[in-house]
């Protein structure tokens, strides 16, 4: 048997250029982080480019990673933005899909302006932000990993006022799986991560510290995630170890989801 000669969890992202999106968020800044401890080349992707800023600066060598402010539900701001990653870095290997809105609302209270910008950001500017990434991939000839961040609320329909995030999410799973038909002949691997709770600001928003503890209690392993358990996910995805995986839904979540 011949073992691979690189066992570290980020094998061939020395040098490689990632885009971390949300990448001031929880789950996003550990990712952008790992990935920069891994050896690759990070841009940090965010809304708040303040933010996106001083996560780019506190990589490790952050002369080498770029720090870009973007509003994703512009969907014409797309190809730009990822050309601005390949350009700084002489290439694109991943995308790392992390940006994601949610707003907790009973279903009576729901509106449709809480509707269209959860659906805008979190379904509708990732099919197409993937599909630019992809595409971009294409040209450059040497394949690419996209990884898109779902939540366990894809399959159990969310709680405590997040029924319309769950939709999007729901449809980032069926998403992923399409564009890993269409472009896995292209040597492009998409691939979705499903987390159940993990410590981040976006979780604790609009939750009362009952509602908290009582999620808490239905993890068997009966505590929140960090977000760098979460992170290591998305790092083994786009390097070498997972070059046979695509169109799957990694459930990390403590058994807090089963399937």
């Amino acid at each position: 048997m011949t073992l691979p000669t690189d066992l570290r969890l980020g094998a061939g992202l020395d040098g490689k250029g990632v885009m971390v999106t949300g990448g001031a968020g929880g789950i996003g800044r550990a990712t952008a982080e790992l990935f920069a401890a891994c050896g690759a080349r990070v841009c940090v992707v965010d809304l708040n480019g303040e933010a996106a800023r001083a996560v780019a600066g506190s990589l490790d060598d952050s002369a080498r990673h770029l720090a870009v402010e973007a509003d994703l539900a512009v969907v014409a701001g797309h190809e730009r933005l990822l050309l601005q990653a390949r350009d700084r870095f002489g290439g694109l290997h991943a995308l790392v899909h992390t940006a994601a809105v949610l707003r907790r609302s009973s279903i009576t209270e729901i509106t449709e302006q809480e509707w269209d910008r959860q659906v805008d950001v979190n379904l509708k500017a990732s099919f197409f932000l993937n599909r630019a990434a992809a595409e971009l991939m294409k040209t450059q000839g040497r394949g690419g990993r996209i990884v898109n961040f779902s939540s366990q609320a894809w399959w159990t329909g969310g709680a405590h006022g997040s029924v319309v995030y769950a939709a999007t999410k729901g449809g980032i799973v069926s998403m992923s799986r399409g564009l890993a038909r269409t472009y896995g002949p292209h040597g492009i691997l998409v691939n979705c991560i499903a987390p159940g709770l993990v410590d981040t600001p976006m979780l604790r928003s609009g939750l009362r510290d009952e509602d908290l503890t009582a999620l808490i209690r239905a993890v068997p392993l009966g505590r929140l995630a960090d977000p760098m358990e979460v992170a290591k996910v998305a790092v083994f995805l786009a390097s070498d170890h997972a070059g046979y995986v695509s169109g799957a839904t990694i459930n990390v979540s403590a058994g807090g989801l089963m399937y």
